[in-house]
């Protein structure tokens, strides 16, 4: 995580994301720098407008608890039973939670860490 925040730390200074300025702030933060993924980092960057990607990030969480919360009421109203007491609160379970969380993040542990 600390090689991402190194190249949000460049891109928010207006520095070139490049090996040696990325390299030159994880030394400064005290990391120690693997080579291989400064690099890998680097080259995944290269073609990422950064602002745009975090202002995309920033706006994702809230639409999906919108739209969450909307399939979940329809649901209901779908089900809606006299007998049935139906709950605002959409059920969320364990499972769904860790295969979400594995199919979102894949491969991205290797990458950076």
């Amino acid at each position: 995580m600390e090689y991402v925040y190194a190249a949000l730390i460049l891109n928010e200074s207006d520095e070139e994301i490049n090996e040696d300025n990325l390299t030159d702030v994880l030394d400064a933060a005290g990391v120690d720098v693997e080579e291989s993924r400064v690099k890998a980092l680097v080259a995944a960057l290269e073609d990422v407008d950064i602002d745009d990607a975090v202002s995309e990030a920033a706006a994702v969480p809230a639409a999906g608890a919108a739209a969450g919360g909307a399939a979940a009421a329809d649901e209901a109203a779908d089900e809606g039973g006299d007998e049935e007491e139906t709950s605002d609160v959409p059920d969320t379970t364990d499972e769904d939670d860790d295969e979400d969380d594995e199919a979102d993040g894949e491969g991205l542990g290797e990458l950076f860490g």
